[in-house]
């Protein structure tokens, strides 16, 4: 039961933040910070997840196959490539990596 009541919790919260978005006056979005935010944020939070995703293994800090895919993504973006090559350059170096028993 307790779930079910932190499901509906967390959708009433998210739903109140929505409205609340809604509800800030277009003068404030039109600021130069907060538009500078606004498209800085998600790729903060994304790298910052990624990061936790990558060397997080239950609570302690890893650095294991995960990592050496991340470095070859990191690589291949620095090269340019395209997002399939950068993604699949990542999933055969973390495979090649753990296959190798890493």
């Amino acid at each position: 039961m307790n779930v079910w009541i932190a499901i509906a919790l967390t959708a009433g919260g998210c739903y109140l933040v929505k409205l609340l978005g809604l509800l800030v006056p277009a003068h404030t979005l039109e600021r130069p910070l907060v538009q500078r935010l606004a498209a800085l944020l998600p790729v903060a939070l994304l790298a910052a997840l990624t990061a936790q995703q990558t060397f997080s293994a239950q609570g302690a800090l890893t650095v294991d196959a995960r990592a050496a895919g991340v470095a070859a993504a990191a690589v291949a973006l620095f090269l340019r490539a395209p997002f399939l090559v950068v993604v699949g350059a990542a999933v055969a170096v973390t495979a090649g990596v753990r296959a190798l028993g890493g």
